[in-house]
């Protein structure tokens, strides 16, 4: 038999739940042990503690949950509880890259050494711009370049000597000018035993200091002999140029030495190849500019520094961090301009700054997904640096700046366990839009907003209590104070056998209610000051509900609430403000007429509904159509569900007793 409408009618005291007093097992919060972890998730925590502690590819977390379950407490607090002594991460350095210098180069040390090669080049720097120059000046070395320069002019009066012995029996002589960097050796007439430049001796002539025959007797044989000083030239400038590799050859040499010796050290004491390598460098660099310096010498500190941007201690735990603005500079990190007082100049290694990603290498790195994706280009960052294991800082766009920032240093490994915490739509969007998030994001941490309402639900609200007041230093809250905590948790909840998880909205409701006893000087916190802080929260985001009852009261808005009308019925509206859920009443009115457009949702095509009055409109409409079975196609427009069934109640017989419970239930 259908049950009649009245007995489909809720009880009043089904209504709401009353926590009696004796279901509290404290007389006050001070009894009670304060939270200790997280309540009532044991699925999450497993999981988070799992995806945190195996080692395979891809098992990142996404905390998913809705704000105020605790979901941020969980996460650090499962973080710390890890044995977190892994295996040690290097130091992380950039140096100037000789061979690209828009290419800063990568030397990871082991923990705790960047120190050392940072202090050894500064010293090495040092010993460059002040002792090296000196030592290239001592005794040995100077005694040595000496011998080799006459040595060299040996050779080049050997050369020299029959020719000149001939130009002066024949009245003329070598004469070697210097012009700047270079020197040239030429042919002059010997004039009362001076020479002169060829182009004055006809001047001499006409002034009778020299007569016609000695010019004669010059022209006459200058050509031969500009060829023999030729010859003899190609010579000379081999055996200088051999003369000055010798000696350039000899600075090498002593500086290479003298930089060896300084580094051994050094590189006894840092053995990595990468340090060795960029020693080498070093030395080289040394010696094809500082001793052949063709421009303005650069600072040694500048050039051969190192720029030390994450320091690791040997004895320091797997790295837990916190990025609260995870843009993609605080995220990946940045490439920092150098400015002088001409302006912007060109970046380089030292102007590199490690990242969130950088510091959390070897560690955990705590994510919340909103700030996540409202950061441009953040999230694909994250996602393609996970992907890679490849860390690549990438300096940010600087617009007409940008020439000036176009350095790309080095790309890291990383290791890196992200924990994401968000809310179930974000994880929804990101699962369907990004093929990469599932494969990188496999683990699922689903935290629930409700707990069960059993005894053990209330111990769970009286640790919260507790440790909130504990935390404020607030007063204690009495059993009855307790029991209307608990009982808003369940108005909350909203659903039968259920308190909510989210332990913010609690938390507030207990601040609150402890300033009220404080501001009336009361030892405990009692259920009046509970349901007083209730009251305050709810009229603090009551003006909706105010203007509407205005409204009501002014006659404006009018609600039938006696008799019956054919295709007319109250309904509820509901809406949020804040935390806050109110009830609107409706009036729904529904017409029906001859025409072709079937069911039509006034609401729905205003654009004015709801995803959930339109998906209820439906479902009626369905219902209708399984209830009414009609044998031809209704022709018919109607704005709601029922009054279709107010209309067929005048036009059609049925027997259906579906029908007529449907019929009851509306009160048609």
């Amino acid at each position: 038999m259908p049950r009649t409408a009245e007995q489909l009618r809720v009880p009043n005291a089904a209504l709401r739940w009353r926590c009696d007093r004796d279901c509290i097992p404290y007389d006050t919060t001070a009894e009670a042990e304060p939270l200790s972890g997280v309540l009532a998730q044991p699925t999450a925590l497993s999981a988070l503690q799992f995806g945190l502690a195996t080692k395979a590819r891809g098992q990142n977390v996404y905390v998913r949950g809705p704000r105020g379950t605790g979901r941020m407490t969980m996460v650090r607090q499962a973080v710390l509880a890890l044995d977190r002594s892994c295996p040690r991460r290097p130091d992380r350095c950039y140096v100037h890259n000789f061979s690209q210098p828009d290419r800063p180069r990568l030397i990871s040390l082991p923990s705790g050494r960047g120190k050392a090669l940072r202090r050894g080049l500064r010293e090495l720097a040092s010993f460059i711009s002040t002792e090296l120059p000196k030592a290239l000046e001592s005794e040995p070395l100077v005694s040595e370049q000496l011998a080799v320069q006459s040595e060299i002019r040996s050779r080049v009066e050997a050369l020299t000597e029959p020719l000149e012995q001939e130009l002066r029996r024949a009245g003329m002589a070598l004469v070697t000018i210097q012009q700047g960097p270079v020197s040239q050796t030429l042919i002059f007439p010997l004039v009362e035993g001076e020479p002169v430049p060829p182009g004055q001796l006809k001047k001499l002539r006409r002034e009778g200091k020299v007569s016609a025959d000695r010019v004669e007797h010059f022209e006459a044989h200058f050509p031969e002999f500009q060829k023999r000083l030729q010859a003899v030239g190609s010579e000379l400038s081999g055996i200088e140029r051999d003369g000055l590799e010798q000696i350039q050859k000899l600075q090498d040499n002593a500086a290479r030495d003298l930089l060896q010796r300084y580094c051994a050290e050094l590189r006894q004491d840092l053995s990595q190849d990468s340090v060795s390598r960029f020693l080498d460098e070093i030395i080289d660099d040394v010696i094809e500019t500082r001793l052949r310096p063709t421009t303005e010498l650069p600072d040694p500190v500048d050039r051969y520094g190192v720029n030390l941007i994450v320091e690791r201690s040997p004895e320091e735990l797997a790295p837990i961090v916190e990025e609260h603005t995870p843009s993609l500079v605080n995220l990946l990190g940045t490439v920092e301009l150098k400015w002088t007082r001409a302006g912007p100049a060109p970046a380089d290694y030292s102007g590199i700054r490690a990242g969130a990603l950088l510091r959390a290498d070897g560690g955990y790195l705590i994510l919340d997904v909103d700030d996540l994706v409202a950061e441009p280009g953040a999230y694909r960052a994250l996602m393609r640096t996970l992907r890679t294991g490849k860390l690549e800082i990438v300096p940010p766009e600087l617009g007409w700046l940008r020439p000036n920032a176009l350095v790309s240093p080095e790309a890291i490994d990383i290791d890196v366990r992200v924990i994401m915490v968000g809310d179930p739509l974000t994880y929804y969007q990101l699962d369907a839009m990004d093929p990469d998030f599932s494969e990188l994001f496999k683990v699922l941490a689903d935290f629930d907003h409700e707990i069960d309402r059993n005894a053990q639900g209330i111990r769970h609200y009286a640790a919260v209590v507790a440790q909130i007041l504990r935390e404020d230093e607030l007063p204690e809250f009495n059993r009855a104070g307790l029991a209307a905590v608990t009982e808003h948790g369940a108005r909350i909840a909203a659903r039968g056998g259920k308190l909510t998880a989210r332990f913010g909205r609690i938390a507030d409701i207990a601040r609150e209610a402890a300033f009220l006893a404080q501001q009336a000087n009361d030892a405990l916190v009692t259920g009046d000051h509970v349901r007083g802080a209730i009251a305050r929260t709810r009229e603090r985001a009551s003006l909706p509900s105010r203007k509407f009852q205005e409204l009501i009261t002014a006659g404006t808005i009018r609600v039938e609430t006696a008799g019956r009308v054919v295709g007319q019925i109250n309904g509820l509206a509901v809406i949020h403000s804040g935390p806050i859920t109110y009830g609107f009443p409706a009036r729904i009115t529904a017409t029906i007429g001859p025409g072709r457009a079937g069911l039509i949702n006034i609401e729905g095509t205003a654009s004015l509904s709801g995803a959930i009055h339109t998906k209820g409109f439906h479902i009626l409409g369905g219902c209708l159509r399984h209830l009414l079975k009609a044998e031809h196609p209704l022709a018919y427009a109607d704005a709601f569900a029922a009054a279709l069934a107010a209309k067929a109640e005048a036009t059609l017989v049925t027997g259906d007793p579906e029908f007529r419970l449907l019929k009851d239930t509306i009160h048609i």
